[in-house]
């Protein structure tokens, strides 16, 4: 889960992470003012909040010296259509800004903290050189860049942190102010569970070492013991994935015409690419889970179906521990309960196969049946035309 600059900022100021005069967030001008005097004397800084890095060189990001100038910039802002790099020409509507306290900066550096899978431990990335695309200084000045394994038990120690510091050239009255800094990034990362931290850039000022931006992903599969995180909006989730979720079903919206049910992830990614191989295109990633009772089927469906884009269903089941007859009945359950509209092709493996299929034989539901994977993908791209 992506969080916004605002709330990751504000987990980091809990756990002692210096950050810009707070005005709070805005979604109306009329807000603007209570939030200029939040954040204190100007210049103030008008920043949209949206998951996409590169708002400053798309306008997303304004400097405002008086009341003013601040009141015509979050009129101009607030519901703007913000394109990025990182958008890939999509636009985003910015519905909310964050407005803060200018600050006086004497230096930009770059520090993150990623999982590097082949350690198995955090790494810190840093650089002298913040306030720029690591993409890009990594491609054009790969000796800028800065790698440091953490011990994820004990976190970024005191000589490490030092050490780190005097590799990005922080003067030596900087220094402990930076490794404290540091050293709280890691522990904030490590505390999350947190998949990816960024500050860009890291800033020193008159008044010490401060996080000027903050980009934090979580991982979703920890939320269990996140309570707080757990709570908080899934700013990139659609309404039906929002459901799914409540449902404990893992769903993910396509842009495709075939919605699919499957039980197992893997076998899920299989049946996606075996669609895509016969020239259609997924509509979803669902995994019903091993227990695909009636219920949980009923669910899926009805999660499926109101994507208006579907025009065909796959359902695609291997049967384990869960017998394949006891899934046909499922589904001819929920169909009972379900006004389907498109066509349905069900293909179903494993123990008690063939008894699974004599149930949706004998249910007078217009199911599209297939033995193979192959097939079935065939079939549903048919019958999505």
């Amino acid at each position: 889960m992506k969080l916004l600059e605002h709330e990751a900022k504000a987990i980091l100021k809990e756990r002692g992470v210096a950050v810009p005069p707070n005005g709070g967030v805005i979604a109306k001008t009329a807000q603007l003012s209570a939030a200029l005097k939040r954040a204190g004397k100007a210049p103030w800084v008008l920043k949209a909040q949206v998951l996409a890095g590169g708002r400053g060189k798309a306008g997303g990001i304004k400097l405002a010296k008086t009341p003013k100038e601040a009141a015509v910039l979050a009129k101009a802002m607030i519901g703007m259509d913000l394109i990025t790099h990182q958008t890939h020409g999509q636009a985003i509507k910015v519905k909310e800004l964050l407005i803060e306290g200018g600050v006086k900066i004497e230096r930009e550096l770059y520090f993150s903290v990623v999982m590097d899978r082949k350690a198995a431990a955090p790494a810190i990335i840093a650089s002298a050189q913040g306030g720029m695309e690591i993409e890009t200084l990594a491609s054009e000045k790969p000796e800028a860049i800065i790698r440091m394994t953490v011990d994820p038990v004990v976190g970024l120690r005191d000589f490490a942190a030092r050490r780190l510091a005097f590799a990005l050239n922080v003067p030596n009255d900087r220094v402990g102010e930076f490794a404290k800094t540091a050293k709280a990034l890691v522990k904030a990362f490590i505390d999350l569970d947190a998949s990816m931290l960024e500050i860009n850039p890291l800033i020193l000022t008159p008044k010490g070492v401060m996080a000027l931006d903050a980009k934090v992903i979580t991982d979703d599969n920890a939320l269990f013991r996140q309570p707080v995180l757990a709570k908080m909006k899934d700013h990139e989730a659609t309404a039906l994935e929002n459901e799914a979720k409540a449902a404990d079903i893992s769903y993910v919206g396509l842009d495709g015409s075939i919605g699919c049910m499957v039980n197992g992830a893997g076998l899920a990614m299989g049946t996606m690419d075996t669609i895509a191989l016969a020239g259609g295109s997924p509509a979803n990633f669902l995994d019903v889970g091993g227990t695909a009772n009636e219920e949980r089927v009923t669910k899926a469906l009805k999660i499926i179906l109101k994507d208006k884009k579907v025009k065909a269903v796959l359902i695609n089941i291997f049967g384990g521990i869960v017998k394949c007859d006891m899934i046909a009945a499922g589904v001819v359950g929920a169909l009972k309960k379900i006004k389907l509209k498109v066509p349905l092709v069900v293909r179903l493996q494993g123990t008690n196969v063939e008894a699974g299929k004599e149930i949706l034989r004998k249910s007078g539901i217009p199911v599209i049946q297939a033995d193979e994977l192959w097939d079935a993908a065939k079939k549903a791209v048919e019958a999505a035309k």
